[in-house]
């Protein structure tokens, strides 16, 4: 029992919610990029938060549903339609054997996350399902979707459909001049290493805009803009926390993700909140960033707040 991948997209990846506690065997965490839009796709369909979903790139997956389920995709703006009929995002919805999804590719954003009922049944390698393609681990045999791959599910007759109302969907932005949102600002806690940078290199940093490259993947969205030179590159390698800013000797920004490596020896001048890195893996080559400094108390408020309010958020229930 399972679903068939007619059409991988551009990069379709299986998920949960990462590989923790390996970095000492050299093994990064993977994941979801947008941890929140991937949390979402698994409470709309009831499962448990960890369940194994496919983090579509872009767009572009299209599947052949092999028994009675029900499916659910979040995150970026896309066009979804099952036997070319059109679905809500952030829905639940019915399919039965035979049924093909399709999603097109994406207006806004570029990370969507596709969840069944009860998750995809995915071997774990290291204690998750969580693809790494550096690593060649995770997911199926460590490689992206390919066209006639099976991902086995159980099947789901019943299930009480739900949905989030549009007013709680999160924005990805810049959404364009419209809105009034020139660029997306990040906040960034500053590490021990940020007093290596001199004072004017700091200003220039956090007064200056950044532009994402198209160099951009799931080890870090590469960043360019004013140059941010540290004096001291030579150090020694340390583990790297989720978020980083690391600084190569191009002064170009680096914002370090799931798929990082675990050590590394260039000076990082902060970590960006885990809260924001949702907004920052939805921006697309040439949209721009900012950064602003944040301290531990006001982190650690922002991120109880956000958390309570998806826990307070509550979904709309919906007729079959």
């Amino acid at each position: 029992m399972s679903f068939k991948v007619l059409q991988p997209g551009l990069l379709s990846l299986l998920q949960d919610l990462g590989r923790f506690g390996q970095h000492a065997i050299g093994l990064t965490t993977g994941g979801p990029l947008d941890r929140e839009a991937f949390l979402w796709a698994n409470r709309i369909l009831h499962n448990p938060s960890n369940a194994c979903a496919i983090e579509i790139s872009f767009g572009g997956l299209q599947l052949q549903a092999q028994i009675d389920s029900y499916f659910c995709v979040t995150g970026a703006s896309l066009e979804v339609t099952v036997n070319g009929i059109n679905k809500a995002l952030w829905t639940s919805h019915k399919v039965k054997a035979g049924d093909e999804i399709k999603l097109g590719y994406s207006s806004h954003g570029c990370r969507s996350y596709l969840g069944v009922a009860g998750g995809f049944h995915i071997t774990p390698s290291f204690g998750s399902q969580a693809t790494v393609m550096r690593e060649k681990i995770g997911g199926l045999n460590g490689a992206k979707l390919k066209a006639q791959d099976s991902l086995a599910c159980n099947q789901t007759v019943q299930l009480r459909r739900q949905a989030l109302a549009v007013k709680d969907w999160p924005l990805y932005g810049p959404q364009g001049p419209e809105t009034n949102i020139p660029n997306q600002v990040l906040r960034l806690l500053p590490g021990y290493q940020h007093h290596h940078f001199d004072a004017a290199t700091r200003a220039r940093f956090f007064h200056s805009q950044f532009r994402v490259t198209d160099r951009s993947d799931r080890m870090g969205m590469r960043l360019e803009g004013p140059a941010v030179p540290c004096p001291s590159q030579q150090m020694l390698s340390e583990g790297i926390c989720l978020g980083a800013v690391q600084v190569p000797a191009d002064g170009q920004p680096i914002v370090l993700l799931n798929d990082r490596q675990t050590i590394g020896g260039y000076p990082k001048i902060g970590a960006i909140m885990a809260r924001d890195l949702a907004q920052l893996v939805q921006l697309r080559p040439g949209d721009a960033v900012t950064f602003e400094a944040v301290d531990l108390y006001q982190a650690q408020t922002i991120n109880t707040l956000a958390q309570l309010k998806f826990e307070a958020t509550k979904l709309l229930h919906l007729k079959e």
